[in-house]
């Protein structure tokens, strides 16, 4: 293989449950679970092993898949605070605020 093709080629390491394959990044179709619905995401990454076929999803993209199908995306995580005005004890006299 030339040089120019191998540095194209993305990284490679071995598989943690066979030790024989490599780990090849490839692009499939993710399938995961949302409350009662099967949702797909096509083109996702994962590295596929070339013998065992053990697949381990790409840590990044399944934290961005996460954050999009969150209840609470684009939310605020705090709540907002409602904001009360105080009201001022109106008195009688008219007395310095030390005296009252």
């Amino acid at each position: 293989m030339s040089e120019e093709l191998q540095a194209k080629r993305s990284p490679s390491f071995t598989c943690h449950q066979c030790q024989a394959g490599l780990m090849n990044l490839q692009f499939i179709t993710y399938f995961t679970w949302l409350d009662d619905e099967l949702v797909t995401v096509p083109n996702f990454p994962a590295w596929i092993c070339d013998v065992c076929g053990r697949r381990e999803y790409d840590g990044r993209a399944v934290n961005w898949l996460s954050t999009l199908l969150s209840p609470n995306a684009g939310h605020s995580a705090r709540k907002p605070r409602l904001v009360r005005p105080r009201l001022r004890r109106r008195t009688g006299h008219l007395a310095p605020p030390s005296e009252q």
